[in-house]
Protein backbone atom coordinates (compact mmCIF):
# COMPACT_ATOMS: atom_id res chain seq x y z
CA UNK A 1 0.00 0.00 0.00
CA UNK A 2 1.55 3.37 -0.93
CA UNK A 3 1.89 5.73 1.66
CA UNK A 4 1.58 8.61 0.52
CA UNK A 5 -0.72 10.40 -2.32
CA UNK A 6 -0.59 13.53 -4.61
CA UNK A 7 -2.03 16.73 -3.77
CA UNK A 8 -0.94 19.90 -5.69
CA UNK A 9 0.88 20.61 -2.74
CA UNK A 10 3.12 18.02 -3.40
CA UNK A 11 3.47 14.84 -1.42
CA UNK A 12 0.46 14.55 1.35
CA UNK A 13 0.23 11.23 3.61
CA UNK A 14 -2.87 9.29 3.73
CA UNK A 15 -5.25 10.34 6.85
CA UNK A 16 -7.26 8.29 9.00
CA UNK A 17 -9.47 8.56 11.67
CA UNK A 18 -11.21 11.76 12.99
CA UNK A 19 -10.51 15.48 12.37
CA UNK A 20 -7.95 16.57 14.92
CA UNK A 21 -8.17 18.74 17.08
CA UNK A 22 -5.58 22.41 17.01
CA UNK A 23 -4.45 23.93 19.94
CA UNK A 24 -0.70 25.33 21.52
CA UNK A 25 1.56 23.22 23.16
CA UNK A 26 0.12 23.60 26.56
CA UNK A 27 -3.33 23.96 25.55
CA UNK A 28 -4.32 20.43 24.48
CA UNK A 29 -7.82 18.13 26.04
CA UNK A 30 -6.14 16.74 28.74
CA UNK A 31 -6.73 13.10 28.16
CA UNK A 32 -5.26 13.30 24.69
CA UNK A 33 -1.99 12.22 23.46
CA UNK A 34 -1.33 15.64 22.99
CA UNK A 35 -1.65 16.80 26.37
CA UNK A 36 0.98 14.34 27.35
CA UNK A 37 3.55 14.82 25.09
CA UNK A 38 3.05 18.98 25.05
CA UNK A 39 6.09 19.15 27.77
CA UNK A 40 8.39 17.10 24.85
CA UNK A 41 7.18 19.54 22.56
CA UNK A 42 7.91 22.51 24.53
CA UNK A 43 11.47 21.40 24.99
CA UNK A 44 12.29 20.92 21.43
CA UNK A 45 10.05 23.41 19.94
CA UNK A 46 9.34 25.64 22.17
CA UNK A 47 5.67 26.43 23.78
CA UNK A 48 4.21 27.58 20.23
CA UNK A 49 5.32 25.17 17.96
CA UNK A 50 5.79 26.31 14.37
CA UNK A 51 4.37 23.87 12.97
CA UNK A 52 0.94 21.94 13.27
CA UNK A 53 1.04 18.69 15.00
CA UNK A 54 -1.19 16.15 14.54
CA UNK A 55 -0.67 12.27 16.76
CA UNK A 56 -1.43 9.01 16.70
CA UNK A 57 -4.87 9.86 18.20
CA UNK A 58 -6.01 12.31 16.30
CA UNK A 59 -5.25 15.07 18.79
CA UNK A 60 -2.84 17.99 17.89
CA UNK A 61 -0.52 20.86 19.11
CA UNK A 62 0.32 24.22 17.51
CA UNK A 63 -1.22 26.48 14.81
CA UNK A 64 -4.24 25.33 12.13
CA UNK A 65 -3.25 23.68 9.13
CA UNK A 66 -3.44 27.10 7.28
CA UNK A 67 -1.15 28.55 9.00
CA UNK A 68 1.63 26.87 8.28
CA UNK A 69 4.14 25.93 5.59
CA UNK A 70 2.66 22.20 6.32
CA UNK A 71 1.79 19.57 9.11
CA UNK A 72 4.35 17.11 10.92
CA UNK A 73 2.35 13.79 11.54
CA UNK A 74 3.52 11.51 14.03
CA UNK A 75 1.54 8.25 13.39
CA UNK A 76 3.36 5.95 15.39
CA UNK A 77 4.84 5.72 19.62
CA UNK A 78 7.57 4.16 17.90
CA UNK A 79 8.50 7.95 16.26
CA UNK A 80 8.58 9.46 19.91
CA UNK A 81 10.75 6.40 21.15
CA UNK A 82 13.59 7.28 18.52
CA UNK A 83 13.40 11.11 19.43
CA UNK A 84 13.66 10.24 23.06
CA UNK A 85 17.08 7.99 22.69
CA UNK A 86 18.46 10.01 19.78
CA UNK A 87 17.56 13.29 20.57
CA UNK A 88 18.66 15.23 17.25
CA UNK A 89 18.39 15.14 13.36
CA UNK A 90 19.43 11.40 13.72
CA UNK A 91 16.23 10.41 15.65
CA UNK A 92 13.88 12.38 13.42
CA UNK A 93 15.14 11.38 10.48
CA UNK A 94 14.77 7.41 11.15
CA UNK A 95 11.26 7.93 12.33
CA UNK A 96 10.44 9.81 8.85
CA UNK A 97 11.93 6.96 7.18
CA UNK A 98 10.61 4.14 8.83
CA UNK A 99 7.08 5.82 7.82
CA UNK A 100 6.57 6.63 11.79
CA UNK A 101 6.57 10.34 11.21
CA UNK A 102 5.62 12.37 7.84
CA UNK A 103 5.58 16.12 6.79
CA UNK A 104 3.01 17.08 4.64
CA UNK A 105 3.40 20.23 2.54
CA UNK A 106 6.19 22.03 1.52
CA UNK A 107 9.01 20.18 2.83
CA UNK A 108 11.47 22.83 1.92
CA UNK A 109 9.96 25.49 4.29
CA UNK A 110 8.67 23.29 7.25
CA UNK A 111 12.61 21.83 7.58
CA UNK A 112 14.03 25.55 7.85
CA UNK A 113 11.10 25.99 10.49
CA UNK A 114 12.13 22.65 12.31
CA UNK A 115 15.95 24.10 11.85
CA UNK A 116 15.27 27.12 13.43
CA UNK A 117 13.20 25.90 16.28
CA UNK A 118 15.24 22.88 17.51
CA UNK A 119 18.17 22.81 19.52
CA UNK A 120 20.92 20.86 17.91
CA UNK A 121 21.21 18.37 21.03
CA UNK A 122 18.18 18.50 24.07
CA UNK A 123 20.33 18.87 27.09
CA UNK A 124 18.62 16.56 29.55
CA UNK A 125 18.16 17.47 33.10
CA UNK A 126 16.34 20.81 32.49
CA UNK A 127 13.04 21.15 33.89
CA UNK A 128 10.57 20.84 30.32
CA UNK A 129 12.92 18.12 29.80
CA UNK A 130 12.46 16.15 32.80
CA UNK A 131 8.68 16.98 32.17
CA UNK A 132 8.99 15.64 28.72
CA UNK A 133 10.68 12.23 30.54
CA UNK A 134 7.79 11.88 33.02
CA UNK A 135 5.55 12.15 29.91
CA UNK A 136 6.84 9.97 28.04
CA UNK A 137 6.78 7.21 30.65
CA UNK A 138 3.05 7.81 31.54
CA UNK A 139 1.87 7.35 27.99
CA UNK A 140 4.29 3.51 27.98
CA UNK A 141 7.18 4.96 25.90
CA UNK A 142 10.01 4.32 27.65
CA UNK A 143 11.65 1.06 26.03
CA UNK A 144 14.03 1.23 23.30
CA UNK A 145 12.38 2.08 19.95
CA UNK A 146 13.28 -0.25 17.20
CA UNK A 147 16.09 -0.98 15.39
CA UNK A 148 17.32 1.68 12.59
CA UNK A 149 15.60 1.28 9.37
CA UNK A 150 16.87 -0.73 7.08
CA UNK A 151 18.36 1.74 4.57
CA UNK A 152 20.77 3.05 7.32
CA UNK A 153 24.22 2.49 5.84
CA UNK A 154 26.96 0.24 7.49
CA UNK A 155 30.22 0.47 5.85
CA UNK A 156 33.06 -1.53 6.65
CA UNK A 157 36.68 -1.29 6.95
CA UNK A 158 39.36 1.49 7.01
CA UNK A 159 38.41 4.80 6.21
CA UNK A 160 38.70 6.06 2.69
CA UNK A 161 40.39 2.47 1.53
CA UNK A 162 39.77 1.41 -1.60
CA UNK A 163 37.18 -1.03 -0.20
CA UNK A 164 35.40 1.53 1.66
CA UNK A 165 35.11 4.16 -0.68
CA UNK A 166 33.67 1.73 -3.46
CA UNK A 167 31.23 0.62 -0.56
CA UNK A 168 30.53 4.15 0.67
CA UNK A 169 29.71 5.06 -3.24
CA UNK A 170 27.75 2.17 -3.50
CA UNK A 171 25.62 2.69 -0.86
CA UNK A 172 24.40 6.14 -2.17
CA UNK A 173 24.59 5.68 -5.98
CA UNK A 174 23.47 1.91 -6.33
CA UNK A 175 19.95 3.14 -5.74
CA UNK A 176 18.53 1.98 -9.12
CA UNK A 177 18.99 3.89 -12.38
CA UNK A 178 15.42 4.34 -12.91
CA UNK A 179 15.00 5.94 -9.87
CA UNK A 180 17.53 8.21 -10.65
CA UNK A 181 15.77 9.12 -13.69
CA UNK A 182 13.16 10.39 -11.85
CA UNK A 183 15.13 12.54 -9.56
CA UNK A 184 17.30 14.09 -12.15
CA UNK A 185 15.15 14.07 -15.19
CA UNK A 186 16.96 13.62 -18.73
CA UNK A 187 20.16 15.06 -18.58
CA UNK A 188 21.26 12.10 -15.44
CA UNK A 189 23.10 14.94 -13.99
CA UNK A 190 23.80 14.56 -10.41
CA UNK A 191 25.29 18.15 -9.27
CA UNK A 192 24.50 21.79 -9.56
CA UNK A 193 23.09 22.82 -12.74
CA UNK A 194 23.64 26.23 -13.85
CA UNK A 195 20.07 29.08 -14.45
CA UNK A 196 21.63 31.78 -16.68
CA UNK A 197 18.00 32.83 -16.89
CA UNK A 198 14.96 33.14 -15.20
CA UNK A 199 12.75 31.00 -17.55
CA UNK A 200 15.27 27.92 -18.02
CA UNK A 201 13.95 24.60 -16.92
CA UNK A 202 16.43 22.48 -15.13
CA UNK A 203 17.42 20.71 -18.15
CA UNK A 204 18.54 24.08 -19.94
CA UNK A 205 20.57 24.72 -17.32
CA UNK A 206 22.02 21.61 -16.49
CA UNK A 207 23.73 22.25 -20.51
CA UNK A 208 24.73 25.61 -19.48
CA UNK A 209 26.65 23.99 -16.62
CA UNK A 210 28.28 21.58 -18.77
CA UNK A 211 29.12 24.05 -21.29
CA UNK A 212 30.64 26.13 -19.14
CA UNK A 213 32.93 23.78 -17.55
CA UNK A 214 34.03 22.88 -21.64
CA UNK A 215 34.40 26.12 -22.02
CA UNK A 216 36.75 26.96 -18.94
CA UNK A 217 38.65 23.88 -19.75
CA UNK A 218 39.42 25.39 -23.17
CA UNK A 219 37.88 22.45 -24.85
CA UNK A 220 36.46 24.65 -28.02
CA UNK A 221 40.08 25.95 -28.32
CA UNK A 222 41.61 22.34 -29.45
CA UNK A 223 40.59 19.98 -31.60
CA UNK A 224 40.08 16.42 -29.98
CA UNK A 225 41.62 17.39 -26.76
CA UNK A 226 41.63 14.27 -24.52
CA UNK A 227 39.40 14.90 -21.21
CA UNK A 228 39.43 12.92 -17.79
CA UNK A 229 36.38 12.79 -16.13
CA UNK A 230 36.46 11.80 -12.84
CA UNK A 231 33.81 10.98 -10.52
CA UNK A 232 31.76 10.68 -14.35
CA UNK A 233 28.20 9.73 -13.28
CA UNK A 234 26.02 8.50 -16.15
CA UNK A 235 28.26 10.21 -17.99
CA UNK A 236 26.70 13.44 -19.06
CA UNK A 237 29.70 15.74 -18.56
CA UNK A 238 31.86 13.22 -21.06
CA UNK A 239 28.52 12.76 -23.64
CA UNK A 240 28.46 16.95 -23.76
CA UNK A 241 32.60 16.93 -24.04
CA UNK A 242 32.75 14.71 -26.83
CA UNK A 243 29.43 15.61 -28.63
CA UNK A 244 29.79 19.56 -28.51
CA UNK A 245 33.58 19.60 -28.84
CA UNK A 246 34.55 17.04 -30.39
CA UNK A 247 36.92 15.74 -27.23
CA UNK A 248 38.43 12.23 -26.71
CA UNK A 249 37.27 11.60 -23.20
CA UNK A 250 37.74 9.00 -20.19
CA UNK A 251 34.86 8.87 -17.83
CA UNK A 252 35.63 6.80 -14.41
CA UNK A 253 33.17 5.90 -11.62
CA UNK A 254 33.17 3.21 -8.99
CA UNK A 255 29.33 2.64 -9.32
CA UNK A 256 28.98 -0.23 -11.69
CA UNK A 257 25.30 0.39 -12.52
CA UNK A 258 26.37 3.87 -13.09
CA UNK A 259 29.03 2.76 -15.43
CA UNK A 260 26.26 0.52 -17.52
CA UNK A 261 23.80 3.13 -18.08
CA UNK A 262 26.63 5.72 -19.51
CA UNK A 263 27.95 3.14 -21.95
CA UNK A 264 24.40 2.75 -22.92
CA UNK A 265 23.68 6.49 -23.14
CA UNK A 266 27.28 7.00 -25.30
CA UNK A 267 26.39 3.88 -27.27
CA UNK A 268 22.35 5.80 -28.12
CA UNK A 269 24.38 9.22 -28.33
CA UNK A 270 26.59 7.35 -31.58
CA UNK A 271 29.77 8.25 -29.41
CA UNK A 272 31.68 5.02 -28.42
CA UNK A 273 34.88 6.14 -30.52
CA UNK A 274 35.27 9.19 -28.97
CA UNK A 275 33.92 8.27 -25.09
CA UNK A 276 35.12 5.42 -22.41
CA UNK A 277 33.43 4.72 -19.57
CA UNK A 278 35.59 2.82 -16.95
CA UNK A 279 34.63 1.09 -13.73
CA UNK A 280 38.55 2.83 -12.10
CA UNK A 281 38.99 4.28 -8.91
CA UNK A 282 41.40 7.87 -9.33
CA UNK A 283 43.60 6.10 -7.53
CA UNK A 284 44.40 3.71 -10.28
CA UNK A 285 45.45 6.29 -12.84
CA UNK A 286 48.84 4.83 -14.19
CA UNK A 287 50.68 7.21 -17.00
CA UNK A 288 47.90 8.33 -18.66
CA UNK A 289 47.92 11.94 -20.00
CA UNK A 290 45.23 14.17 -20.27
CA UNK A 291 44.23 17.70 -21.60
CA UNK A 292 42.08 18.80 -19.31
CA UNK A 293 40.27 16.75 -16.49
CA UNK A 294 36.69 17.72 -15.08
CA UNK A 295 35.99 16.58 -11.21
CA UNK A 296 32.40 17.54 -10.82
CA UNK A 297 31.10 16.15 -7.70
CA UNK A 298 33.89 13.95 -6.65
CA UNK A 299 35.83 15.77 -4.37
CA UNK A 300 33.32 15.46 -1.42
CA UNK A 301 33.99 11.93 -1.48
CA UNK A 302 38.10 12.27 -1.27
CA UNK A 303 38.53 13.50 2.38
CA UNK A 304 40.88 15.98 3.64
CA UNK A 305 43.66 14.04 4.58
CA UNK A 306 43.77 12.83 1.07
CA UNK A 307 42.99 15.98 -0.86
CA UNK A 308 46.47 16.83 -1.69
CA UNK A 309 46.87 13.22 -2.87
CA UNK A 310 43.93 13.54 -4.90
CA UNK A 311 45.30 16.46 -6.45
CA UNK A 312 48.83 15.51 -7.23
CA UNK A 313 47.71 12.34 -8.91
CA UNK A 314 45.58 14.36 -11.04
CA UNK A 315 48.18 16.78 -11.72
CA UNK A 316 50.71 13.79 -12.91
CA UNK A 317 47.55 12.73 -15.14
CA UNK A 318 47.85 16.54 -17.45
CA UNK A 319 50.64 17.77 -19.44
CA UNK A 320 51.98 21.07 -19.13
CA UNK A 321 49.02 23.81 -20.07
CA UNK A 322 46.68 21.16 -18.90
CA UNK A 323 43.42 22.79 -16.81
CA UNK A 324 41.58 20.89 -13.79
CA UNK A 325 38.05 22.08 -13.34
CA UNK A 326 37.17 20.92 -9.54
CA UNK A 327 33.41 21.53 -9.28
CA UNK A 328 32.56 20.63 -5.21
CA UNK A 329 30.59 21.11 -2.50
CA UNK A 330 32.14 23.03 0.62
CA UNK A 331 31.63 24.52 4.04
CA UNK A 332 33.65 27.29 5.74
CA UNK A 333 36.55 25.26 8.30
CA UNK A 334 35.60 22.10 6.60
CA UNK A 335 33.15 19.83 7.63
CA UNK A 336 33.62 15.66 7.96
CA UNK A 337 30.05 14.12 7.62
CA UNK A 338 29.55 12.89 11.29
CA UNK A 339 27.99 9.34 12.28
CA UNK A 340 25.51 11.34 14.28
CA UNK A 341 24.22 13.34 11.18
CA UNK A 342 21.09 11.92 8.93
CA UNK A 343 23.36 12.79 5.94
CA UNK A 344 26.33 10.60 7.17
CA UNK A 345 23.91 7.60 8.49
CA UNK A 346 21.83 7.55 5.51
CA UNK A 347 22.97 9.65 2.19
CA UNK A 348 27.03 9.88 2.25
CA UNK A 349 28.76 8.08 4.74
CA UNK A 350 32.48 9.24 4.81
CA UNK A 351 31.43 11.97 2.96
CA UNK A 352 34.04 15.27 3.46
CA UNK A 353 33.11 19.19 2.71
CA UNK A 354 36.57 21.21 2.48
CA UNK A 355 37.18 24.77 2.74
CA UNK A 356 36.93 26.15 -0.99
CA UNK A 357 40.61 28.09 0.52
CA UNK A 358 42.09 24.62 1.38
CA UNK A 359 41.04 23.28 -1.98
CA UNK A 360 42.83 26.09 -3.36
CA UNK A 361 45.85 25.39 -1.31
CA UNK A 362 45.87 21.38 -2.12
CA UNK A 363 45.92 22.35 -5.66
CA UNK A 364 48.78 24.84 -5.74
CA UNK A 365 50.81 22.59 -3.51
CA UNK A 366 50.01 19.82 -6.23
CA UNK A 367 51.41 22.39 -9.08
CA UNK A 368 48.33 23.86 -10.14
CA UNK A 369 47.94 27.60 -10.87
CA UNK A 370 44.44 28.56 -9.91
CA UNK A 371 42.93 30.99 -12.40
CA UNK A 372 39.23 31.46 -11.36
CA UNK A 373 37.01 30.45 -8.34
CA UNK A 374 33.08 31.10 -9.01
CA UNK A 375 30.38 30.06 -6.18
CA UNK A 376 27.20 28.27 -7.74
CA UNK A 377 25.69 28.64 -4.13
CA UNK A 378 22.27 30.06 -5.19
CA UNK A 379 22.04 27.55 -8.35
CA UNK A 380 22.34 24.33 -6.10
CA UNK A 381 19.37 25.61 -4.10
CA UNK A 382 17.07 26.03 -7.26
CA UNK A 383 18.77 22.85 -8.41
CA UNK A 384 17.29 20.51 -5.30
CA UNK A 385 13.96 22.52 -5.27
CA UNK A 386 13.55 21.24 -9.01
CA UNK A 387 14.76 17.42 -8.06
CA UNK A 388 12.12 17.35 -5.09
CA UNK A 389 9.19 18.60 -7.23
CA UNK A 390 10.42 15.79 -9.85
CA UNK A 391 10.89 13.22 -6.99
CA UNK A 392 7.30 14.62 -5.52
CA UNK A 393 5.72 14.81 -9.05
CA UNK A 394 6.22 10.94 -9.74
CA UNK A 395 5.97 9.30 -5.74
CA UNK A 396 4.19 6.65 -6.40
CA UNK A 397 7.04 5.17 -8.93
CA UNK A 398 9.94 5.86 -7.11
CA UNK A 399 8.61 4.55 -4.55
CA UNK A 400 7.66 1.39 -6.52
CA UNK A 401 11.28 1.25 -7.55
CA UNK A 402 13.29 2.13 -4.48
CA UNK A 403 10.65 1.47 -2.09
CA UNK A 404 9.17 3.77 0.32
CA UNK A 405 12.24 4.28 3.27
CA UNK A 406 14.31 5.13 -0.15
CA UNK A 407 12.27 7.34 -1.22
CA UNK A 408 11.85 9.11 2.10
CA UNK A 409 15.32 9.33 2.70
CA UNK A 410 15.67 11.35 -0.84
CA UNK A 411 13.07 14.01 0.13
CA UNK A 412 14.48 14.96 3.47
CA UNK A 413 17.82 15.28 2.69
CA UNK A 414 17.22 17.34 -0.82
CA UNK A 415 15.02 19.14 1.33
CA UNK A 416 17.55 20.01 4.18
CA UNK A 417 20.49 20.48 1.53
CA UNK A 418 18.08 23.14 -0.46
CA UNK A 419 17.70 24.85 3.29
CA UNK A 420 21.91 24.73 3.53
CA UNK A 421 22.23 26.64 0.15
CA UNK A 422 19.45 29.03 0.70
CA UNK A 423 21.00 30.11 4.13
CA UNK A 424 24.85 29.73 3.31
CA UNK A 425 25.55 26.95 5.78
CA UNK A 426 27.06 25.09 2.86
CA UNK A 427 28.23 26.56 -0.84
CA UNK A 428 29.66 25.30 -3.79
CA UNK A 429 32.60 26.42 -6.00
CA UNK A 430 33.74 25.68 -9.48
CA UNK A 431 38.08 26.50 -9.00
CA UNK A 432 39.44 26.37 -12.59
CA UNK A 433 43.53 25.27 -12.13
CA UNK A 434 46.24 25.08 -14.98
CA UNK A 435 50.01 23.22 -15.24
CA UNK A 436 52.15 26.16 -15.90
CA UNK A 437 55.36 25.43 -18.07
CA UNK A 438 58.42 25.57 -17.01
CA UNK A 439 58.44 29.36 -18.30
CA UNK A 440 55.54 30.33 -16.12
CA UNK A 441 53.57 30.01 -19.91
CA UNK A 442 49.65 28.27 -19.26
CA UNK A 443 48.41 28.57 -23.06
CA UNK A 444 45.56 30.75 -21.26
CA UNK A 445 43.78 33.77 -21.90
CA UNK A 446 44.24 36.70 -19.69
CA UNK A 447 40.48 37.34 -19.03
CA UNK A 448 37.47 35.51 -18.32
CA UNK A 449 36.37 36.29 -22.12
CA UNK A 450 37.66 33.16 -23.69
CA UNK A 451 34.81 31.28 -21.55
CA UNK A 452 32.29 33.51 -21.17
CA UNK A 453 29.15 32.86 -23.61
Amino acid sequence: MALTQRTRGGVRPHRSGSQAHSSPAGRAESSSVAAALAPLVTAILGSEPPLRIELWDGSALGPSAEATPGTLIVRSPDAIRRIMWCPNELGLGRAYVAGELDLEGDIVAMVELLRDATPQQLRFGGPAVVAAVGAVRRLGLGRRPPPAPPEEARIHGWRHSLGRDAESVGHHYDVGNDFYRIVLGPTMTYSCARFTDVGNDLETAQDAKHELICRKLGLHERQRARLLDVGCGWGSMAIHAAQHHGASVVGITLSRPQADLARERVAAAGLGDRVEIRLQDYRRLRGEQFDAISSIGMAEHVGAKNADRYFEILRAALAPHGRLLNHAISSIGGSRIGRRSFIGRYVFPDGELLDVADTIRSMERAGFEVRDVESLRQHYARTLAAWIANLEDDWDEAVRLAGPGRARVWRLYMAGSAVGFSDGGVSIQQVLGVVPDPTGTTGMAATRRAWEA
